[in-house]
């Protein structure tokens, strides 16, 4: 079986999009300042091999950073964190009710079955000479059956 990246990003991409709260949902982390509203960027963290792999084929833990960005410029600045809470919350629900991604992976790791739990952290990051407030979800994935083993 093929790990179907395009499918999954697509998915993952789509749920951002799909909250309206963003000026922008890119698929990559950006490499220019983001706008002066709330911006979303995906990109891939690390795959691997899961423990509870079959017999015949590896399972995959495959982790994205889900990252939410606001300028520290943004106003009110009392209004920053909330929007940015806001939007990781309407990310966890959309990741926790879609658990399968449409049938793409075999689920969310919410809890941590395979290492570490979904969950969302926060910081300060420089983009391009400005500093944004993010915060940064490890959204990790089983997908079933990835690699074949040989006999």
């Amino acid at each position: 079986m093929n790990l179907a990246i395009t499918d999954i990003v697509d998915r993952v991409v789509s749920h951002a999009l799909a909250t309206g709260l963003f000026e922008q949902v890119n698929q990559s982390e950006p490499k220019n300042a983001p706008g002066s509203g709330l911006t979303c960027a995906v990109w891939t963290e690390r795959i691997g091999p899961v423990r509870s792999s079959g017999l015949s084929s590896s399972s995959a833990r495959l982790v994205f950073n889900v990252r939410v960005y606001s300028s520290l410029t943004a106003r009110p600045e009392d209004a920053i964190d909330p929007a940015m809470l806001n939007a990781v919350d309407h990310l966890f629900t959309a990741y926790t009710a879609d658990f399968t991604l449409g049938g793409l992976v075999r689920h969310v790791d919410l809890l941590g079955a395979e290492g570490v739990p979904m969950e969302a952290q926060a910081g300060y990051l420089l983009v391009e000479g400005g500093e944004y407030r993010v915060m940064t979800i490890v959204l990790p994935l089983i997908v079933n059956d990835l690699w074949t083993e040989g006999t």
